[in-house]
Parts: structure tokens; C-alpha cells; sequence
């Protein structure tokens, strides 16, 4: 007997894409989940006292950091626009398949956010998602334009924000600087990147504490965390978004265009990618990790970077998958843990703050920058390992049934049917 396919046909080169990048969200989100928040941006944050350490955030400033984030929020707009144009064909309303599926998104995300782990993005996807179903009957050119101006948007609001931090650290340091002023940067630099020992210590405290402590915490002190950091990283992820879109409309991102553009767009794209963010940790350090340089830098010129580096590594890999195809036992396993990244992405949360915070493994605090890169490959591992036999028997994963059951407003089939042996 063998399993009858889905309706739905998937489309291999997003599964690949949006498996490679929830795994490599995780080798950014590591720091966050062992360490507290500061060191997720500033190396000396934290620990940071040794070779290692500092080309651990070498490599990972370069090669990963908001790259992952960028390819995923790519593929979630590729993916909502696919979602409501297969609703639309399918007789039903795209709009409120739509809708209904951000709304329990946003859900989703709060849960995620207060009950499981501060560093949520889903929250941020629900909201931008339902501003960006005002694009989808957009062509291809036009969804290029406006994630041209919303990339501008955003380097524009990082530019304010980092700019003129970066700029109040440097004359509250300067010779003659008012005392005032000095002590005002002092005290920021303590909350945004510099954390006293006591600081440290109380995060820690809270980290390896009780459940309730932790959830406790952000009820009360950091409530409206999740919007603030939609409204900041908003219009970049918008113009991500609309660009998976246009991905998905102009072919780039369902393996389309020919082997050659993918080839000119992987090396020119990663080399340009690569040297940006190498000088970019290169200012960082001869900053001595100034909180302004490390803030500034990575995130508010990197807005320029990340999505060309992202692209580059879009490219390599559909460029890999077109020439290897879909047979090899890697790409089988990657595409099936992208087909549950949902799953993946709650999972790896709740696996991580169980091995990291008190209620669990307690070891929050406890590993530095170095050590902590071991457990990535692990949790890899583990996503690899599961993922494929579970869709071998099933529609999708568990937290994808659950959203697609209560966005569509009942059960959906989970187990796959087998088709009857053919009569002898």
C-alpha cells in the first residue's frame, strides 16, 4: 500500500527554505534563551573574557545574526500569500481564511511570548500579516517597490533610534561632557547593554527561580513587550514579507529562474553580505562594544545587508536543491522539519527553557558564549530526526493541525489515508 498525496501540492523549495531557516534561528536565539537579553546584542554583555567566546560572536554576527529571522518572515510571506490564493481557488474566502489565521496566530504568540519565552516573533508575524494581505493582489514589480520602501521605513527608524543613541554614548564620553549627561548614559547604558553585577544577578536569580517567577515577571513588568517590538521591527518585517511575495510571484522562490541567476545571485549576494558584516563586527570591536556601536551597527545598517545576504543564501540553496533534487536524505529531512516548522519553532522554546531556566535543567547563566553553540546542533538533531516520520503518517505537524483546525473552524483530517492494493 502505499500513502495518497496531499491536495495541496507542497512546493519543495519553500519546505527546504523554511526548514533551513528555523533551524538557524535558533543558532542566533541560543544566546537569549541561556543568557540574559543584553548579551543577545553586546558581547560584553555577559561573559565574553575569552578567544573563543569572541569569535563565536564573530562568526555568528556575520553569518547568522538576523539572517534567519530575515528568511523566515521571506517565507511567511510567500507562504500567506499561497494560503489565501489556494482558499480563493478553492471557492472559499481567502480574506477570512486569512484573517482567522493571524488572529489565532496572534494568539499563539501571546502564549508564547508571557507562558513560555520573552523572545516571541509570532506576535509581530500576526500583526504585520494582516497589514500585509493589503498587498496580495499587488504584481510582482510592485511588491519589489513598496519592500524597497518599507526597507527604507525601517532603516530610517533604526537610523533614529540607533543613530541618536549611538550618538548621546559618544558625547556623554567625550572630554568636558556635562556630568548630568554622563551620569543619564550611564544609567541607559546599564538597562540597554552594560548590566551592573547586581543587575546580572538578579536576572539570573529570576531565570533559575520558579515558573511562576518567570511568567510573573512579565505579566507585570514587561506587558506590552510584544507590541513594542512589533512597532519596531515592523516595517522591516512588512518589506520581508512583501518580498516573499514577490518571491513567490516572479518564481524566485519556487526554483523558476534559471541555474545560472541563482548562481550570479548566491556569490555576489553572500561576498557582499559576508564583507558588510565583516566590517560592520570589525567597527563593533574597535568600538571596544560600545552598547551604541552594538546596536547601531548590526541592526540599523544591517537593514541594508540582511535581506541581500538572505537572498544569497536563498539562492545557494534553491540553486542546490534544483541540481540535487528532492531524493537525498538531507533535503528529505530538512524539507519535512520545514513543512513543521511551526512545531519546531514552539518546540525548540519549550525544549530550550526547560534545559535552560530553574523549573527545568537550571542551567540559564551557567555556559559561555562558546559552550553554548553545542547544544544547537543537538536541537537540530532532534528536529531532523522527528520531523519526516511523523509527516510520513501524518497531514502536518501537531502545531500546524492545531492552527489550520482552529483557523478554518473545524476538525481538519490529521492521519494520512492509504490508498487500497490494487486488485491481483
Amino acid at each position: 500500500m502505499s500513502a495518497m498525496t496531499e491536495a495541496e501540492p507542497r512546493i519543495l523549495t519553500l519546505d527546504v527554505l523554511r526548514g533551513v531557516a528555523v533551524m538557524g534561528i535558533l543558532a542566533m536565539n541560543i544566546i537569549a534563551f541561556a543568557m540574559p537579553f543584553q548579551a543577545y546584542q553586546n558581547y560584553l554583555a555577559f561573559g565574553g573574557d575569552d578567544a573563543t567566546d569572541l569569535w563565536a560572536w564573530i562568526l555568528s554576527t556575520i553569518f547568522v545574526d538576523g539572517k534567519m529571522r530575515a528568511m523566515f518572515s521571506l517565507l511567511f510571506g510567500a507562504s500567506m500569500l499561497l494560503v489565501i490564493h489556494r482558499a480563493d481557488a478553492a471557492g472559499g474566502n481567502g480574506k477570512r481564511v486569512h484573517v482567522r489565521r493571524m488572529l489565532w496566530l496572534l494568539v499563539f504568540g501571546l502564549i508564547h511570548f508571557f507562558f513560555i519565552w520573552m523572545g516571541d516573533i509570532l506576535v509581530g508575524y500576526a500583526l504585520v500579516g494582516l497589514v500585509a494581505f493589503l498587498f496580495r493582489r499587488k504584481t510582482a514589480k510592485q511588491l519589489l517597490k513598496w519592500s524597497m520602501i518599507f526597507f527604507g521605513v525601517g532603516l530610517l527608524l533604526f537610523g533614529l533610534m540607533f543613530g541618536s543613541l549611538y550618538a548621546f554614548e559618544l558625547a556623554a564620553n567625550a572630554p568636558g561632557a556635562p556630568q548630568e549627561q554622563v551620569q543619564q548614559w550611564q544609567e541607559l547604558e546599564k538597562e540597554m547593554g552594560r548590566p551592573t553585577p547586581e543587575k546580572l544577578e538578579q536576572d539570573i536569580a529570576r531565570h533559575q527561580g520558579s515558573y511562576a517567577g518567570i511568567v510573573g515577571h512579565k505579566l507585570r513588568e514587561e506587558t506590552f513587550q510584544p507590541l513594542v517590538m512589533t512597532l519596531m521591527f515592523g516595517p522591516e518585517t512588512l518589506a520581508l514579507m512583501l518580498l516573499g511575495m514577490w518571491g513567490l510571484r516572479s518564481g524566485f522562490l519556487t526554483g523558476d529562474w534559471k541555474a545560472a541567476r541563482y548562481k550570479g545571485i548566491a556569490i555576489w549576494n553572500i561576498a557582499i553580505g559576508t564583507v558588510a558584516f565583516a566590517v560592520i563586527a570589525w567597527l563593533v570591536i574597535r568600538s571596544g562594544h560600545s552598547v551604541g556601536a552594538s546596536m547601531a551597527l548590526p541592526m540599523g545598517v544591517g537593514v541594508i545587508f540582511r535581506p541581500i545576504m538572505m537572498l544569497g543564501y536563498a539562492a545557494l540553496i534553491i540553486l542546490l536543491v534544483k541540481k540535487l533534487g528532492a531524493n537525498g536524505p538531507a533535503f528529505s529531512r530538512i524539507a519535512a522539519t520545514g513543512r513543521a516548522a511551526f512545531t519546531n519553532y514552539l518546540g525548540t522554546s519549550i525544549l530550550m527553557t526547560l534545559l535552560f531556566y530553574g523549573y527545568g535543567a537550571g542551567l540559564y547563566g551557567t555556559l559561555d558564549r562558546a559552550q553554548i553553540y553545542l547544544v544547537v546542533p543537538v536541537m537540530w538533531a532532534l528536529m531532523l530526526l522527528w520531523s519526516k516520520p511523523w509527516l510520513e503518517r501524518y497531514r502536518y505537524g501537531p502545531l500546524e493541525w492545531l492552527w489550520r483546525t482552529l483557523a478554518r473552524g473545524g476538525r481538519q483530517p490529521m492521519r494520512k489515508q492509504l490508498a487500497a492494493a490494487p486488485a491481483e
